[in-house]
């Protein structure tokens, strides 16, 4: 049986391929059967990793919890240089140019994606906007928030910054970012579940050298990556208390 791989939903579809070559990159590596399964909502995969059904997972810092607290999942890793931050945008044309302009009643366009929607809304805490007073818009991605900002369907959007970036140059000439969050120390985690437990240290020895390896270093790329950092415990610990604390 394969052990099976997963990806947080929140990736930019430019790097679905990107996913699959690292599959492969890792079972040539590893020596090892591995299955990946992409999902198009954290509602279903979050179904499947409670049914054991994730061995290994590239999650949001959200899931990260649940999956080190309640599953006995370990992080290991983290990309290297890429913080989480939340975007708080608005179409071009829109008058608002800063959040604190942004009025009651206003429609917000988000995704599922916990820990973006979480920053965001604590972010329009400066406007005294909150679920009370605005009308929110969840949807699927972020190439549809950006739609809704563009049709005038919303007022404005939450996005994960890395998403925001890698939109195409045309649909953010008609955005402008209001406010941008700077925390720096929340970051998707590559997270091993017990049946993964023998193989995590060959795991981190080879994604340590893929800069170093021209075959891996194509794949990062695909990823939308640089490369890979050791994650501590405590550093895992920190920021699972942190995006709890936030949430709460």
């Amino acid at each position: 049986m394969p052990l099976n791989l997963t990806v947080s939903p929140d990736f930019a579809p430019d790097h679905i391929s990107g996913w699959f070559y690292f599959n492969t990159y890792l079972q040539r590596k590893l020596g090892i059967p591995i299955h990946l399964e992409l999902y198009d909502s954290f509602e279903k995969q979050r179904n499947d990793i409670r049914a054991g059904k994730v061995d290994l997972i590239y999650a949001n810092p959200y899931d990260a919890s649940m999956l080190v607290r309640e599953l006995g999942f370990k992080a290991l890793m983290k990309p290297a240089h890429k913080a989480d931050e939340t975007i708080i945008a608005v179409s071009v044309s829109s008058s608002v140019d800063k959040v604190e302009n942004l009025q009651p009643g206003s429609v917000i366009a988000t995704t599922d994606d916990p820990d973006v929607h979480t920053m965001g809304m604590i972010m329009l805490e400066s406007a005294d906007l909150d679920a009370d007073n605005i009308t929110v818009k969840t949807l699927k991605n972020y190439v549809l928030v950006a739609k809704n900002l563009l049709k005038g369907e919303a007022d404005a959007g939450f996005f994960l910054k890395q998403a925001y970036d890698e939109l195409s140059e045309l649909i953010r000439s008609e955005m402008k970012p209001l406010v941008s969050s700077q925390i720096g120390v929340i970051h998707h985690v590559l997270l091993a579940g017990p049946s993964f437990k023998e193989h995590e240290t060959a795991l981190t020895s080879v994604l340590l050298d893929m800069p170093g390896d021209e075959k891996g270093r194509g794949v990062l790329q695909n990823m939308g990556l640089v490369g890979w950092e050791l994650m501590s415990e405590e550093d895992s610990e920190f920021m699972i208390d942190l995006i709890d604390t936030l949430i709460d």
